[in-house]
């Protein structure tokens, strides 16, 4: 079994007993399909957002269930076809749903397993600094000299190639 929510909105219109036997009815079917039934919370008359077919109230029904989804496909069907439904919505809320813990039981926040300590992320050490060489200025003119006639002979070289290629 799965556990779900559902919330209907009802035509303001409609009578208290009406919405009682919208409940009632709901109720029965989660029964009948191999439900259980956790709560039901009648949340009363309130403004919707935007209008819903026509309706500028509605009287809202909160239900929490746990059934199967032959249950939730039935309820949906019945509200699609009810008039007195403005809108409705179910929500899964748990994949597996037991049995519904007593008064005694501790809840599922009280039985989970103390979460392990994650170990200190250490900071990266930062890389010792390089150490620096100098040069004495007469070596990095000569090395730059040298870099420099190779790029001139280079272009100088694609310069005569490309002159030959226009010439034919």
């Amino acid at each position: 079994m799965r556990r779900y929510e559902t919330i209907y909105i009802a035509r303001p219109g409609s009578g208290e007993k009406e919405i009682e036997s919208i409940t009632e009815r709901t109720s029965e079917i989660i029964t009948s399909k191999e439900g259980s039934i956790v709560r039901i919370d009648n949340w009363g008359l309130k403004k919707l957002a935007y209008p819903i077919k026509k309706e500028q109230s509605g009287y809202y029904v909160y239900i929490e269930y746990a059934g199967l989804p032959d249950a939730v496909s039935e309820l949906e069907r019945l509200f699609r076809i009810d008039d007195k439904v403005l809108k409705y919505l179910t929500v899964k809320t748990q994949e597996v749903f037991n049995h519904l813990p007593s008064d005694d039981e501790p809840t599922k926040f009280e039985q989970s397993e103390p979460v392990a300590e994650e170990a200190p992320v250490e900071k990266a050490e930062k890389p010792a600094p390089q150490e620096t060489v100098t040069e004495t200025p007469e070596e990095s003119v000569a090395e730059t000299s040298d870099e420099s006639e190779d790029a001139v002979s280079e272009s100088t070289d694609e310069v005569t190639e490309e002159s030959a290629e226009t010439a034919e």
